[in-house]
């Protein structure tokens, strides 16, 4: 069956109105509002995953997870070093020393025997290690030299300080320029600020020194002579 051309234009006049129609009322084909031809335009985004209103990657709890622990403080500085994280590494006598027949000074290294880096900072304790017994230790008074810094440690990196006694004199036992009785000790123990006390003995001989004094230095990253 055919249409004739009488039926076809008035059907075409109804459609070309309809159209003109939607256009005056803003209106797209389907009934719903359409955008203003000259209105601006949006970007829309998808949320993030995880972000999504009252919800997090792991659920939707809401609260965001924290951050892992790290093995460093504030600023990016190591932890300080703990009594598990140092071990003494070195003790032997110092090349540059007071004159005399006693000990005179000894270099102390300390080691970073843990996986993770930490910090060292200050002067150490020196006492006269009692037979195995610390209620029997000997503490030394001692002379602080130079200014405390901090000492960062990789795993196995060392820190150094020197300790300087009041030397003992003569041939024999020796004698003490005070007048007091030479000591002689197999051990010392040293103190980390922070990281406890350790015991250590010289890599040759012993500890012999005057009047129960000693002079040290900061923990320091170069090796003292």
């Amino acid at each position: 069956m055919q249409y004739t051309a009488r039926i076809r234009r008035p059907a075409a006049a109804l459609v070309v109105a309809a159209a003109a129609a939607a256009l005056m009322t803003g209106c797209t084909p389907s009934g719903e509002a359409g955008p203003a031809a000259d209105g601006p335009s949006q970007s829309v985004q998808s949320p993030a995953p995880g972000a999504a209103a009252g919800g997090s990657g792991s659920g939707g709890t809401g609260q965001a997870k924290p951050a892992p622990a790290s093995p460093t403080v504030s600023g990016g500085q190591a932890k300080p070093c703990t009594i598990d994280d140092v071990k003494i590494a070195e003790a032997r006598q110092a090349a540059v020393r007071p004159t005399g027949t006693g000990t005179g000074a000894a270099v102390i290294a300390v080691a970073n025997v843990s996986k993770s880096p930490c910090t060292v900072q200050g002067f150490p304790t020196v006492a006269g290690a009692g037979n195995g017994s610390p209620g029997k230790n000997t503490p030394l008074a001692t002379t602080h030299s130079g200014a405390a810094a901090a000492v960062p440690l990789a795993p196995g990196a060392r820190a150094w300080t020197k300790i300087t006694f009041v030397n003992v004199q003569g041939e024999a036992d020796g004698y003490c320029e005070s007048g007091a009785t030479p000591a002689s000790y197999p051990t010392l123990v040293v103190g980390v600020p922070g990281a406890g006390a350790h015991q250590t003995a010289l890599d040759d001989g012993v500890f012999a020194l005057c009047d129960n004094k000693a002079t040290v230095t900061a923990y320091s990253a170069k090796k003292p002579s």
